[in-house]
């Protein structure tokens, strides 16, 4: 379904854990980022990166990226959004999607961008992934979808800041959306995370089949 949001996929970190590119490792025999690329159909997208691997990447499977070499996060988002604002000045918000989360299900970003289509104060809101509640303390995660009100803020950005600087000033403005299973949050900052995730995702796909998509 098509609507005025936009996606910036970050993809402009060092991954100094991983010890490589963890972006372009493989996970189920093709590259880790390819699986940012098949949630986020339907939005308007750009990869934003430092990484010239990455931008070959993305231009092979014809996806829209920024090669840049500024070094800190607030660069990544102001960048994004300079870029999408311009091409689509309709969007009512934006989501920011780390390129490292491999069990995200495309029907959980799809929910959350129906969710925030469907409200009355988008320009207001701010949905932010968590994992579905089991009793815990509600664990929140990436992506999270700024409503257009917060443009601005987040194209001025305290110097090394993201998102999360908006998001501490707004918290009565947050609205979480739980994801299918935990395992959506959750990152490969490691070879030995991305392969734990790995094993997850058989088990994901006995109860939630669209995973991996």
């Amino acid at each position: 379904m098509k609507r005025e949001i936009g996606c910036v996929i970050m993809a402009s970190g060092l991954a100094k854990r991983f010890g490589s590119n963890k972006l372009l490792a493989e996970f189920d025999r093709k590259p880790l980022l390819c699986r940012a690329f098949a949630v986020t159909k339907g939005l308007h997208r750009v990869v934003v990166t430092r990484s010239t691997e990455v931008q070959a990447l993305c231009e092979k499977y014809g996806i829209p990226v920024l090669h840049h070499a500024h070094p800190l996060r607030s660069d990544t988002v102001r960048l994004g959004l300079e870029y999408l604002l311009p091409r689509f000045p309709a969007m009512s918000g934006c989501v920011f999607l780390p390129g490292d989360q491999p069990l995200l299900r495309r029907s959980t970003v799809d929910g959350m961008c129906a969710a925030f289509a469907s409200s009355q104060e988008k320009e207001r809101d701010i949905f932010r992934l968590c994992a579905p509640e089991n009793g815990s303390p509600v664990t929140v995660g990436s992506p999270v979808l700024f409503g257009r009100g917060y443009f601005d803020a987040l194209l001025h950005l305290p110097e090394g800041k993201g998102g999360g600087a908006v998001l501490r000033q707004h918290t009565e403005c947050v609205r979480l959306f739980a994801a299918g299973h935990p395992a959506e949050l959750e990152d490969a900052d490691t070879p030995e995370a991305l392969q734990n995730l790995l094993t997850q995702e058989a088990a994901l796909e006995k109860v939630l089949p669209e995973a991996g998509d």
